[in-house]
Parts: C-alpha cells; sequence; structure tokens
C-alpha cells in the first residue's frame, strides 16, 4: 500500500479542486485551513509534517465544516492547546466526535490503521471510553444513513483506489 502524505494529495486535488476549489497541501509544522485569497487561488487544507494520518484527520474537519465555516481561516473554530483541563478536554472531545468518527472511516477506506486522538499530552493523551464510544456510535450512524456528500466522495476516492470492489461494512468497525 502507498499510504504517503504525496499520494493522497495527489488523489485529493484530483477530485476535490475541480469540484470544490479545495486543494490538499502537504507539510507544515501545525495543520490549518485556510480559504482561497488574492495569492491562493484555491482553499488550502494543510496538513503537518507529512503523516498520511494527519492529511485524514484534517479532512475529515473539512468535510463537517459547512460553506460558511470554509471560508473562515480553521473554520472559525477555537483551538485550544496542549495542557488543557479534565473540563476544556471534555469540551475538545464533543466537537471532535463527528471529525474522527470521518476519519476512521477514511482510514478503514483506505486500508489504514486508525488511532483515537486524544491530543492532549497534559491528561495522559489517552481519549476516554464515553469519547471511544461515540466515535464508534457516530460512525455507525453514518455507516447506517449515508456519508456526507463531501466525506462520501473522498471515501469513495479511498476505496477506489486501496481496496476496489469492495464496501466499507460496519463489521470492519471495533472498539478494542
Amino acid at each position: 500500500m502507498n499510504h504517503t502524505p504525496e499520494q493522497a494529495v495527489k488523489l485529493f486535488n484530483a477530485l476535490f479542486i475541480p469540484t470544490y476549489n479545495t486543494e490538499l497541501v502537504c507539510c507544515e509544522e501545525e495543520p490549518i485551513y485556510r480559504p482561497a485569497d488574492d495569492q491562493h487561488p484555491h482553499h488550502r487544507i494543510i496538513f503537518a509534517h507529512g503523516f498520511f494520518a494527519s492529511a485524514l484527520h484534517e479532512i475529515a474537519h473539512w468535510c463537517v465544516a459547512g460553506k460558511e465555516r470554509r471560508l473562515l481561516e480553521d473554520f472559525g473554530y477555537w483551538y485550544e492547546p496542549d495542557g488543557r483541563t479534565v473540563e476544556q478536554q471534555a469540551e475538545f472531545e464533543k466537537v471532535e466526535v463527528k471529525p474522527q468518527a470521518l476519519e476512521w472511516i477514511f482510514s478503514q477506506s483506505a486500508g489504514f490503521p486508525f488511532q483515537f486522538s486524544a491530543d492532549n499530552l497534559a491528561l495522559d493523551n489517552q481519549p476516554s471510553a464515553s469519547f471511544k464510544q461515540a466515535v464508534y456510535q457516530q460512525v455507525q450512524d453514518y455507516l447506517n444513513n449515508g456519508l456526507p456528500e463531501r466525506a462520501r466522495m473522498w471515501s469513495d476516492a479511498l476505496m477506489n483506489h486501496y481496496r476496489p470492489d469492495t464496501l466499507l461494512n460496519s463489521g470492519e468497525f471495533r472498539l478494542e
């Protein structure tokens, strides 16, 4: 399998530059979304450090963001850096359920391992059991009721490239 940042960029850009004027860009220190501006004709999903998983995660955030949010840098969301309190971490987990559910689906679509992310080293960087369960339930909801359009397009592109002639099924997703 060719799970390289270059492959993610190639697949994404072929699909989404013409349809959503959005390009995937590798590799900065920190991930960020930047809408098109005078210097850049395309919206840009910039992922960090050249990691395939980082690309999938940032694409998942883009798939969740509505049309208005996609006109704002980083979709207009707050980001509390590492060192969040228990309360801040609980809020982080609430807003990460849908993106991480999509990331899990994208990972499975590409035959790539998925790992939950708490993104908080100060709290031992372990996602809570309730967070994992919420993400799992959201995956099941997406599989039963359908993915949002951009997420479906991306999942299909990944599956066509990495595991052609197969379909996702709920049995592929398990909490360990």
